[in-house]
C-alpha cells in the first residue's frame, strides 16, 4: 500500500540489526513449525516454489479472475455494497469449519470516488480517511489488481482445504469498503483468521516484504488486547512460508530485517476483534520488485505462502 491516506502513515524506517541471513534465520521456526504441521496430516509435496513441503496443494493450476485493463468499469452507484463477497461452499477438509477472510487492499474503483474515499472514519485512537487509491507500479499495475488476483488465488487453495473463504470486496462494489468497515466484515464473520493483501509503494532501491501486526491498543473503539498473542502466530507463520515459497528475503527498509513490523495506527488491525494481519508483498516502485508483483507465476507463490501461513496458524 502507499503510505499517503488511512492506515498509511509510515512508520519511521531503521537500519538492519544483521544481514540478511539473520533476519531469515528468525523466519526459520515458523516455516519449520509450518512443515512439521503439513507433515503430520500428510501435506508433503514439491513444485517450482519454495521449499517444496508443506504446499497447500491443488489437483489443477489456479486461475486469476482479477479483472483485466479492459474490465468493465464498475457501477457508479453511490452507495457502496453492505455485505462482504461471498463465498462458494466449502469442500472437505482439515480446515472445515473454519472461516477465513482475506482483505484485498483498496479499489479499483476508489480513484472514481474521491469524496468518499476521503471521508474521515473513526479507527479507535483517531480518524482518518475512509480508504485510498493505493499504489501502482510505474508502469501502471495497480496495488488493487494485484491484490485482489492474489485473494482470488489464495481463496481457491483454501477452500480446497475446507475453509469458508469470505472477501471484504471483490471489485463488486463502487468503492471501499472503509477501513472500519473491513474490520467489521472479519469481526462478523467470526473469522478465525484475516489477511489484508497490499504491495508498498516506497521508493526504488527498498525491497522485501513485511508483514504488519497489531500493537496494544485500548482507545475508543478500539481494543486490541485479546487478539495481539494470535495476530503475531499468524503473521510469524505466514511470514515464515512467504519466505519459504516465494524466496523473497524481509523489507530492507522497514522494522529490523526480520519481516515484522507492529503499528497502532491503522483502523484495520485497531478495530479487529479477531486475529488479523497485514501482508505489503513487495514494492511496487523498485523495479525488481516491481518484476515479481506483476508475474502472474510469482503471484501463485505469493498467495501458497500466505495460505500455508494461514493453514499451519489453523491448525495449531
Amino acid at each position: 500500500m502507499s503510505y499517503v491516506g488511512p492506515d498509511f502513515e509510515p512508520p519511521q524506517p531503521r537500519r538492519r540489526r544483521g544481514p540478511l541471513t539473520v533476519a531469515l534465520a528468525a523466519l526459520v521456526p515458523g516455516a519449520l513449525l509450518g512443515w512439521l504441521v503439513y507433515e503430520t496430516v500428510g501435506g508433503s509435496g514439491s513444485d517450482d516454489g519454495g521449499s517444496g513441503r508443506a504446499t497447500v496443494r491443488s489437483s489443477s493450476p489456479a486461475r486469476s479472475s482479477a479483472p483485466s485493463d479492459d474490465a468493465k468499469e464498475p457501477s457508479t452507484s453511490p452507495k457502496p455494497a453492505a455485505t462482504p463477497s461471498a463465498s462458494a461452499p466449502a469442500a472437505s477438509g482439515p480446515l472445515k469449519g473454519k472461516v477465513v477472510v482475506i482483505d484485498p487492499g483498496h479499489n479499483p474503483g476508489n480513484f472514481q470516488h474521491a469524496s468518499e474515499i476521503n471521508r474521515k472514519v473513526d479507527i479507535g485512537t483517531n480518524s482518518k480517511e475512509c480508504d485510498t487509491t493505493g499504489t501502482s507500479t510505474n508502469d501502471g499495475y495497480t496495488e488493487a489488481k494485484f491484490t485482489l488476483d492474489v485473494a482470488h488465488r489464495m481463496r481457491t487453495l483454501l477452500q480446497e482445504q475446507g475453509a469458508t473463504v469470505k472477501l471484504t470486496q471483490d471489485g463488486d462494489r463502487p468503492f471501499g469498503p472503509c477501513v472500519d468497515e473491513r474490520a467489521r466484515i472479519g469481526n462478523q464473520a467470526k473469522a478465525d483468521a484475516v489477511v489484508s493483501i497490499h504491495a508498498d509503494g516506497s521508493g526504488a532501491g527498498n525491497r522485501g516484504f513485511h508483514v504488519i501486526l497489531p500493537g496494544s491498543v485500548h482507545a475508543g473503539a478500539a481494543d486490541t488486547r485479546a487478539i495481539v498473542g494470535p495476530s503475531r502466530d499468524l503473521g510469524e507463520r505466514v511470514a515464515g512460508r512467504f519466505v519459504a515459497v516465494t524466496a523473497s528475503a524481509p523489507s530492507n527498509y522497514i522494522g529490523d530485517g526480520g519481516g515484522l513490523v507492529t503499528r497502532k495506527d491503522l483502523g484495520g488491525l485497531n478495530l479487529s476483534t479477531v486475529p488479523k494481519v497485514f501482508i505489503e508483498c513487495g514494492n511496487m516502485r523498485d523495479s525488481k520488485d516491481a518484476a515479481l508483483l506483476t508475474s502472474g507465476a510469482w503471484r501463485q507463490k505469493a498467495a501458497r505462502g500466505i495460505s500455508e501461513g494461514i493453514v499451519s496458524f489453523l491448525r495449531g
